[in-house]
Formats: structure tokens, sequence, C-alpha cells
């Protein structure tokens, strides 16, 4: 067994309805997980984007600094992981992660992919933390790409679709 979890456990819960933290935790303690692997069924979709404190624009340089101002995005299907706050200081020999944003969407009236990949947009264009450069607008562009609407993602979809020296 893996004894480390995945960044991206919060889509694995969005999506499941499993909270694999607490399950790993019982498994620790010798408690029985009270479901089967074959009881799990996957509904809807989420998109997870990790915020961090980098500068897209210069490739993706570490950010430290002091934030003065959050707005945090909220909604149906939208949910933020984080431990930020106004006055945060972001120190410099740590992991620049920020907050992981994290939305769903369920099947059915109006759901799926491009529900979620909308949400998302919606849910960075509210999001805002002042004080240091972030990974936000970087993800707002791959949200509204065409390609990524149309599911064209492969591994070099940042070097094929995006100029990151533009506006960021």
């Amino acid at each position: 067994m893996n004894t480390r979890i995945q960044v991206e456990h919060p889509v694995t819960e969005m999506v499941t309805g499993v909270d694999l933290i607490k399950e790993q935790i019982r498994t620790a303690a010798g408690e029985e997980i009270p479901f089967k692997t074959d009881d799990i069924e996957i509904h809807g979709h989420a998109i997870e984007c990790r915020i961090n404190a980098e500068d897209p624009a210069n490739n993706f340089l570490p950010n430290p600094g002091k934030i003065t101002n959050i707005i945090m995005p909220g909604g149906p299907g939208v949910r933020v992981d984080t431990h930020i706050y106004p006055g945060y200081v972001i120190p410099t020999y740590y992991d620049s992660l920020l907050a992981k944003l994290i939305v769903m969407s369920r099947n059915g009236r109006g759901g799926g992919r491009e529900q979620a990949v909308n949400r998302m947009l919606r849910a960075l264009n509210e999001f805002q933390i002042d004080g240091v450069k972030t990974t936000i607008p970087f993800h707002r562009e791959v949200m509204a790409h065409d390609a990524f609407r149309r599911g064209d993602v492969t591994t070099d979809f940042i070097e094929k679709h995006l100029d990151l020296k533009a506006g960021h």
C-alpha cells in the first residue's frame, strides 16, 4: 500500500463521496473500511486547480511575500482548501501552495465536464489574492482555452497553446 495520499484527493472525494483521509486514518487505527471498492460509484465531474504563490510569466518562479487581501470563491459545487489569511506571510523556504480550488458538477440537469469547467472559470474569476503573484490568471487562461474546453489536452498543452510571457 502506498501510505501517501495524492494531492488531488479532494477530486476523488467530490465525485465518489469517499473521504480518503478519513479512511486512511481508520485503516491506520486497525479499523475495517465499511465498503468494498466495487461499492464506489463516480458521479459527475470535478476539477482541481492548485493556487500557488508563483509567477507563471517568469517560469513559475516562487513569489513569497505578504498576502494583503483575499476574496474566496463560493457557491454550489465549489470547495477551497487553504491555510492562508490576510496578513499571512508566505515563507521563502517552503512549498508555494496557497490553496486548492476544487469544483464539481453532477451528471444530468446541465451537469458534466462543461459545467465543471464553467464553474471553475467562475470560481477563478471570483478568487482574489492580493500582495503576491499567483497562478490564478494562468488557470483562468487554461479553463478559457478552446482546446482545453474541447478536452484536447496532452502533456504538451502549455507549450503548445499558451504564451506564458503574455499578460501574466
